[in-house]
């Protein structure tokens, strides 16, 4: 019998999360390991239940949920965030992929697509809903006239070679799939990627392709 994906709930609205604890309650493969009322609770917790994914709110009392996913990302990086949130703003949703969110859901999300996001990123590490991507779609539709090889405050340029993996990389192929189509080897991809975030300061695929539509290169 394969392992359940283990699920932490940070929310300062009983209600909403006994609805998500319900939801998934029905669903053999999760097994809810933590309710918190708010970040901190969340993260004093995360030692002794280990949980996989969180879905959290970001306007929580004590530690709110962007505190938290900095801290969360500091200190387990390998635990993966699904913000639940009612906010809608596109600069904001960015902000929250670039600080390492694994995904971003509105609290009015069809209960499959929570499903659904929680099964892709403990598998890829990232989510990329309709929302999401209609976020992305917006700020490149209204982004201002960029430059062809834009930079990084702070960090060295991306070469041509960088910039031409990184748009590949935002069309949300894998590694070999990249390499096929400009005749290098996976392994020289995730070399390149691996760069790339470090030039950009982003921690995960999610966050790469958030400065990528940020910073006009999508």
């Amino acid at each position: 019998m394969k392992d359940k994906i283990r699920i932490a709930i940070a929310d300062d609205h009983a209600i909403f999360r006994r609805g998500i604890v319900s939801l998934l309650q029905n669903n053999d493969d999760f097994e809810v390991v933590l309710q918190a009322g708010n970040g901190q609770e969340l993260i004093d917790n995360l030692e002794e239940t280990r949980p996989q994914v969180i879905l959290m709110d970001l306007q929580m009392p004590i530690l709110d949920g962007i505190r938290a996913t900095q801290q969360i990302k500091a200190n387990f990086s390998h635990i993966k965030i699904i913000i639940i949130s009612m906010h809608d703003e596109s600069q904001f949703v960015t902000h929250l992929m670039e600080l390492g969110a694994n995904g971003y859901l509105l609290k009015d999300a069809d209960p499959d697509e929570v499903e659904n996001a929680i099964y892709t990123v403990n598998n890829e590490d990232y989510y990329y809903g309709k929302f999401l991507l209609k976020v992305m779609h917006n700020r490149m539709v209204n982004k201002p006239t960029r430059k062809a090889v834009p930079f990084s405050a702070g960090k060295m340029e991306l070469t041509e070679r960088e910039v031409e993996v990184l748009q590949l990389i935002c069309e949300g192929i894998t590694a070999a799939q990249i390499g096929d189509k400009i005749n290098l080897s996976s392994r020289t991809v995730e070399g390149h990627r691996n760069r790339i975030m470090e030039k950009t300061g982003t921690k995960n695929i999610a966050g790469l392709v958030a400065w990528a539509v940020r910073n006009g290169i999508v």
